[in-house]
């Protein structure tokens, strides 16, 4: 489903044109907020102080920041009128991250500390919540008759994001194999929920944001959670195949956690000798060291476990895709969003 080369050289110019729109109201955002939590954040962001410029490598890309900008230009507003929305989907995104990373106990993000790792548990937990209320704060001073419907699909995005992350916790004490184990449609929901919303959310508020009807927000709404399942497919694929120079966390990270992450549960579903041999390994419940992490990494591809992802990833990607189109957009920020669709599958962080 990859659009041509030359769409795809886009995607760079594309999201650091939305950055550069969305950093100065990210800034004054952040200034708000307890000098300590500001900190936090500004670590949590890359950024080298809460006035400070960005650290080389230690930023995201800004997709979700894109994704809400181009949301309002698709349904013919100017770009200045996603800010607010822009905004508020990142600081949620770097509440879920400071709160991810205890859950996780995840040391290192983009090569560097954690924020709670750097500062302490306690300072990431209520920079956080911090983050969280300044989210909703600043949603909140919308202008005009979108405020209301904004703040609507915020909410409805948070309720979604933590059921994700409920589950995504509550499938590490299932078991790996049997009548009770997560299968891999469970998996997909719970990707949406917890990636997928927040990406749904940044394109919808866009579209809201920028005065759109509600067939035009929902569609690109549906598209942000399709591409937040491919996103997450990539990235559990990354997680046990990425280069650790490239990933910033060790090799087989998600395997020496016990992470029930989409190639694990792919190629125990397929039920075939490598399944059933994978299974053994992991149910023994014993720490996985070197050999070991490999040997599972081995059967899971074996398995077909890493085609699989991809495969969905694909799909999902062909999904947004439908989306996008199934509206009357405005043809240039149609094929900028469409020219982002493979970042979500060939990207390496």
């Amino acid at each position: 489903m990859t659009p041509p080369v030359a769409q795809q050289t886009d995607a760079p110019r594309i999201l650091a044109r939305c950055r550069d729109l969305v950093r100065p109201a990210l800034g004054r955002a952040v200034r708000q907020l307890h000098p300590w939590h500001a900190e936090i954040t500004a670590f949590s962001l890359g950024w080298d102080g809460p006035d400070g410029r960005a650290t080389p490598g230690a930023q995201g890309k800004g997709v979700r920041q894109a994704l809400a900008v181009l949301g309002a230009e698709a349904v013919g507003a100017k770009a200045e009128s996603a800010v607010l929305g822009a905004v508020a989907v990142e600081l949620i995104h770097t509440f879920s991250l400071l709160h991810d990373d205890i859950m996780d106990g995840d040391e290192t993000r983009r090569q560097r500390a954690t924020a709670w790792k750097a500062y302490g548990t306690g300072p990431a937990v209520l920079a956080g919540d911090a983050l969280f209320a300044l989210a909703v704060q600043t949603l909140a001073g919308a202008p005009g008759g979108a405020c209301v419907p904004a703040v609507r699909l915020l909410a409805g995005t948070l309720n979604d994001l933590v059921r994700g992350q409920a589950d995504d916790l509550l499938f590490e004490s299932r078991p790996w194999t049997g009548p009770d184990a997560v299968q891999p449609h469970e998996y997909r929901l719970m990707a949406e929920q917890k990636t997928g919303s927040l990406l749904g959310c940044a394109a919808g508020l866009g579209a809201v944001l920028g005065g759109a009807g509600r067939s035009e927000s929902d569609a690109l709404t549906a598209a942000g959670r399709h591409l937040g399942v491919a996103f997450q497919a990539v990235d559990d694929v990354l997680g046990i195949w990425g280069d650790p120079a490239v990933t910033g966390k060790p090799a087989h990270s998600d395997l020496r956690r016990r992470k029930k992450t989409y190639p694990v549960l792919a190629a125990l579903a397929a039920d075939g000798p490598a399944s059933l041999r994978l299974g053994a390994l992991l149910r023994t419940g014993e720490a996985l060291d070197d050999h070991a992490v490999r040997r599972a990494a081995g059967l899971i591809e074996e398995a077909g476990g890493r085609a699989a992802a991809l495969a969905e990833a694909d799909r999902q990607l062909e999904s947004a895709r439908a989306c996008m189109e199934s509206v009357a957009l405005a043809p240039e920020p149609l094929a900028d969003l469409l020219s982002l669709l493979p970042y979500f599958v060939e990207r390496t962080v």
